[in-house]
């Protein structure tokens, strides 16, 4: 049976999916809050409507994440365009963008903001969702954003047309392309997933670029060895590398980081108490 009003649409919906992704879905479609949903069940709702419903429904009890069913994912208040070739940004990588403009923070002067030629590079760039952030929050700052993915690097590209900011992107196999250029900070979010790991095959996980989620690699840290090992001849004498890590590999990060000549060692924690990026400084 169609529906014909809001309530009856999200009726059925869930009996198929969760009911919060089914009131998203619908309040996405008809430019309505949740709240505005739920107040007003008699709504009609137009036969084309109904059909794009059904077949985000579909898609979502097949296990397609709901960020890519619509095609875009707020991050630090903003939204990002999302797709298939790219990682969908999730709330601990805000960490990252919240710890980079924290040290910028402090080596602000009022002589001199800390952003006026500041470089940046972002590793594994991904949909762009921290180069763009940090250019937007740091508009004096030169930032570059480098994927091995022309698919992400499209993506990413078309983010920041669409949010007006000022990045560089190139695609790198990580430092490959970068011949000695150096940088103020690099910041990373790379693929930390052990190849073996059974969350690869579970969930919304099944539709992201495995390429973004691991680096085949027994531990997951091949990538972030690559990061740290080449941090020090890319980054100028005090920069900063900030990468975000899985869950339990923060002690196996500041390791590498101390082997690699960082020092001012630390890892942040996320909201649930975990440690989720480490941070190092080169001297």
């Amino acid at each position: 049976m169609a529906a014909s009003t809001v309530g009856e649409a999200l009726s059925i919906a869930q009996r198929a999916i969760d009911r919060l992704d089914a009131q998203y879905l619908l309040g996405h479609l008809l430019g309505m809050s949740r709240a505005s949903l739920i107040a007003h069940p008699d709504r009609s709702l137009d036969a084309a409507a109904a059909a794009t419903y059904r077949n985000w429904i579909a898609e979502r009890a097949n296990g397609k994440p709901v960020a890519q069913i619509i095609g875009t994912r707020e991050f630090y208040g903003r939204e990002f365009g999302v797709d298939e070739h790219v990682l969908i940004p999730r709330p601990e990588t805000e960490i990252v963008v919240e710890q980079a403009l924290a040290l910028v923070s402090e080596q602000n002067s009022l002589e001199m903001p800390a952003d006026i030629g500041l470089s940046i590079l972002d590793l594994g760039t991904g949909s762009g969702v921290i180069a763009i952030t940090l250019a937007l929050e740091l508009p004096k700052a030169s930032v570059t954003a480098i994927d091995v993915s022309s698919e992400a690097l499209r993506r990413a590209r078309a983010n920041a047309l669409t949010l007006n900011a000022n990045v560089a992107f190139i695609q790198s196999d990580w430092y490959a392309a970068l011949d000695d250029l150096r940088f103020g900070m690099i910041v990373a979010n790379p693929p930390y997933i052990a190849r073996d790991d059974a969350h690869l095959t579970q969930g919304d996980l099944r539709f992201e670029p495995l390429a973004a989620l691991t680096d085949q690699s027994d531990d997951g840290l091949d990538a972030i060895r690559t990061i740290i090992a080449g941090a020090s001849a890319h980054l100028l004498p005090g920069g900063w590398l900030l990468i975000e890590h899985g869950f339990d590999q923060a002690a196996k990060v500041r390791s590498l980081m101390e082997a690699g000549g960082l020092t001012a060692l630390r890892s942040v924690r996320d909201l649930a108490g975990i440690e989720r990026v480490g941070i190092g400084r080169r001297e």
